[in-house]
């Protein structure tokens, strides 16, 4: 079953062509990510305005739900082709930035970045909707997700050795071009997308999408969830460098281990999240994959490498969870109106913790011994699993949808 259904949303010729564009700006955008914070880092010497470099792509997701709205305003296979055309030209302008006084043109870039991704996030959500077998976006999501946690396993190591060699501006022109493959893509879609709704008052706008996911039964608490583990992930990522020095005893590039193992976990459930949606409901899935995660994170506090090494590959496995059923429920349940608008404000809600979190997490590590705040957050992740799946809502988990015909098209 699982060599089908994902083989059924591979021969789907759209389908793939959507992977295909996040495995080429997912290997872009990873390699930017991490050179922005070494060129700041480069040309000014500061740590803070390193930080700044990664919280500047990040920062236009608070916005999430407004820039969504383009996608619900505007027809989506031009504006994805438009953002990755724009996007492409925009990273050449960084050629210019050579000294620390230029700084200001990479943050502007990095800004406008961020903002276009949400845009594309919330545009491809819409899009998946209309051209991928209702019974298969689990699969779909799943794929996505192993498509983009694979490209981060090289496109870091790639972008930070051509930093080295040629400098900042060669990164720039690989993610240029990544953008500008994306767009050749894109163009090769096959969607009918149905015509853009006239705009009728205030409860239209940006706020359409918050609203859409607070008053779903079905939305609300997959979401819920969604931003506590977050926030959860963001306390457990911040106290990474604690566990590599602190209880390892490592230098700092283990990290980079730790995050192997946690790739290799999240490859793993994004191939198996269609057939396991399938079978079980979506809550139980979520709250599994809450729970794995926060048991792992729980027993990062032990000072074993072979326990370290195992619990990042089940917060690996365990994370992503909530992120694929939460968006796969928005795709299925969103009238196409106000599609953009919801899974935008989807990935806010779920993404803004994290952010949150992280920042927060610095502070405590620094008051709070990691042998007290990693089983801390991991009790709040389990106790979290558990309130979703006792439903306090009164709403019996959905029933699985049930296994694909052998005859579906897609």
């Amino acid at each position: 079953m699982t060599g089908s259904a994902a083989g059924k949303v591979l021969r789907d010729r759209d389908a793939g062509l959507y992977l295909v564009a996040v495995v080429v700006t997912g290997f872009g955008t990873s390699a930017m990510w991490l050179t922005s914070g070494i060129w700041v880092k480069s040309l000014t010497g500061s740590d803070s305005l390193a930080a700044l470099a990664v919280f500047a792509m990040w920062l236009p997701s608070l916005t999430g739900p407004a820039l969504g709205a383009l996608a619900d305003r505007m027809r989506r296979k031009p504006l994805l082709i438009g953002a990755n055309l724009t996007m492409a030209g925009l990273l050449t302008t960084l050629l210019a930035v050579d000294s620390a006084g230029r700084i200001w043109i990479l943050f502007a870039v990095l800004v406008l970045y961020g903002a276009s991704g949400v845009v594309m996030d919330a545009a491809e959500s819409a899009l998946v909707a209309h051209t991928v077998d209702t019974r298969l976006l689990g699969d779909f999501n799943g794929l996505r997700m192993t498509a983009a946690e694979g490209t981060k396993l090289l496109a870091p190591l790639a972008g930070a050795g051509l930093y080295a060699r040629f400098g900042g501006g060669a990164v720039a022109l690989l993610d240029a071009a990544s953008f500008a493959l994306a767009a050749g893509v894109c163009a090769l879609l096959r969607v009918r997308e149905p015509a853009r709704p006239p705009r009728t008052g205030l409860r239209d706008g940006p706020a359409a999408g918050i609203g859409q996911v607070w008053a779903s039964p079905v939305l609300r608490p997959l979401v819920l969830t969604g931003s506590v583990t977050m926030l959860c992930a963001g306390l457990n990522g911040a106290a990474l460098y604690a566990v590599v020095d602190g209880r390892l005893g490592h230098s700092p590039t283990y990290a980079g281990v730790l995050y192997t193992a946690q790739g290799a976990g999240s490859l793993t459930i994004g191939l198996l999240a269609g057939p396991l949606l399938r079978r079980l409901p979506e809550r139980v899935f979520t709250a599994a994959g809450t729970g794995l995660f926060a048991v792992a994170v729980g027993v990062r506090a032990l000072p074993y490498d072979a326990v370290a090494l195992v619990a990042s590959a089940a917060i690996g496995a365990g994370l992503p969870c909530v992120l694929i059923a939460a968006m796969t429920a928005v795709q299925r349940e969103t009238p196409d109106a106000v599609l953009g608008r919801t899974a935008a404000a989807a990935n806010s809600l779920m993404m803004v913790p994290n952010a949150v979190a992280l920042a927060l997490g610095a502070g405590l590590i620094a008051v709070l011994d990691i042998r007290v705040l990693l089983p801390l957050t991991g009790a709040v992740g389990l106790l979290t699993a558990a309130w979703l799946v006792t439903d306090r809502w009164g709403r019996a988990p959905a029933a699985p949808t049930g296994p694909v015909p052998s005859s579906t098209e897609t």
